[in-house]
């Protein structure tokens, strides 16, 4: 599979923009088959965009908004355009999106989506990208519901991507596909072929506050009660923040730290952020599942927690390109918290790699509001597709 990393900071002229990223690509062999991944800032008219995009170019375009994007010849990139095309003369790709996701359809919409693109394959998927949206209030569906589905449709192929992202607006945030954009939906392109995708996911939480509680009541993402007490209860009697509806905002470098059970033995460790507080019921909404009988606790993200983990993931990437050299292709996601808590240094995680990626290496990433990737269990080490929050994930192909 080759690749190539597109950049253009013009979202006000969207012709010009066009022109720019066509004149990147004007030596760029384009192989047998070919697909795009786009991120964009939220105020860019992707729909405009995607038809000056198609006047040249007839392959798949999918992606989503991002708060900032980042790619290897840039660095960090505040605002504008960013695409990565993946080509391909042994390796497929089909791209497909759902229509708006709730509680009561995702399991439906993501099965058709998903036999929709699967049908243009002529063999097995060996990779899953997909992006979506968030949650924001009690009828949206938590992003460990959605990679499950994935899990279960893909039969086991690792799913990588995460959800878009805004300017902490937590509204503005959409989802593409093609000519077709949705603020809840979710894309995948199905990958198969001669792939072989390798990972990495580093949380970045180290430090925990003193806050431990048993969830003794919950469904999904919506927590009911810690110990005996209402979840609202426990975090009034612990001084948190629960004045408001949305605290997303509020707790956003504060992650609730749970152990989820594998099925077979193995357990996880995932940092959750807490979304949604529901003063009727003394509920809170988290972006992810939290299983009634977990252990609750707080962590504690800082700056120096975010450079040594991002650190952590580049030495073993830039190793594992040097040993094989076939892989030249790298997507990464880092979660919105990491950028906050990078304060006035917000180019801090990507200087990181800057300079130490090998000749010829296309990358490619965006801050989400919450990461797809395979992690690895606690006691066996073996990969877990999963949603999580408070990571930096990185795919090598």
């Amino acid at each position: 599979m080759d690749s190539i990393t597109l950049y253009t900071e013009e979202i006000d002229d969207l012709d010009e923009a066009v022109e720019e990223l066509f004149s990147q690509a004007a030596d760029f062999r384009f192989r047998k088959n070919s697909m795009a991944i786009v991120f964009v800032e939220e105020e860019t008219e992707y729909s405009k965009l995607y038809a000056g995009l198609r006047r040249k170019w007839d392959f798949p375009i999918m992606g989503c908004t991002s708060l900032a994007m980042f790619t290897g010849k840039e660095g960090y990139c505040p605002m504008g355009i960013s695409m990565m095309i993946l080509t391909a003369d042994d390796c497929e790709f089909s791209v497909c999106m759902t229509d708006e996701l709730d509680r009561d359809n995702y399991r439906d919409e993501l099965t058709r989506a998903y036999r929709q693109a699967e049908n243009g394959l002529s063999s097995p998927v060996k990779l899953i990208l997909s992006y979506g949206g968030m949650v924001t209030n009690e009828r949206h569906v938590a992003g460990d519901d959605i990679v499950k589905v994935l899990d279960e449709l893909g039969k086991g192929a690792p799913v990588y991507g995460g959800t878009a992202s805004d300017g902490f607006t937590f509204s503005g945030f959409q989802v593409l596909c093609n000519k077709d954009v949705t603020h809840n939906g979710q894309v995948m392109a199905l990958v198969a072929g001669n792939v072989k995708p390798w990972f990495m996911c580093i949380n970045s939480v180290e430090n925990k506050a003193h806050f431990s509680y048993e969830i003794t009541e919950s469904k999904s993402n919506v927590v009911y009660r810690l110990g005996s007490t209402t979840f609202v209860d426990a975090l009034k009697k612990e001084g948190m923040e629960t004045d408001k509806t949305d605290v997303l905002g509020d707790y956003i470098l504060s992650p609730f730290i749970v152990t989820l059970e594998k099925g077979d033995g193995d357990t996880v460790e995932i940092a959750r952020n807490l979304s949604v507080l529901n003063h009727e019921t003394g509920t809170g909404s988290f972006l992810g599942v939290m299983p009634e009988g977990s252990r609750l606790s707080i962590g504690i993200l800082n700056r120096d927690d975010v450079h040594r983990t991002v650190r952590e993931v580049f030495d073993k990437a830039s190793l594992a390109l040097k040993e094989d050299q076939s892989r030249h292709t790298l997507l990464c996601n880092s979660c919105c918290a990491r950028f906050l808590a990078l304060a006035n240094n917000t180019s801090a995680e990507v200087n990181t790699y800057m300079g130490r990626l090998p000749e010829g290496v296309s990358f490619m990433g965006y801050y989400a509001y919450g990461e797809y990737c395979p992690m690895k269990g606690i006691k066996t080490g073996k990969e877990y597709n999963n949603f999580h929050n408070f990571t930096f994930t990185l795919l090598i192909m």
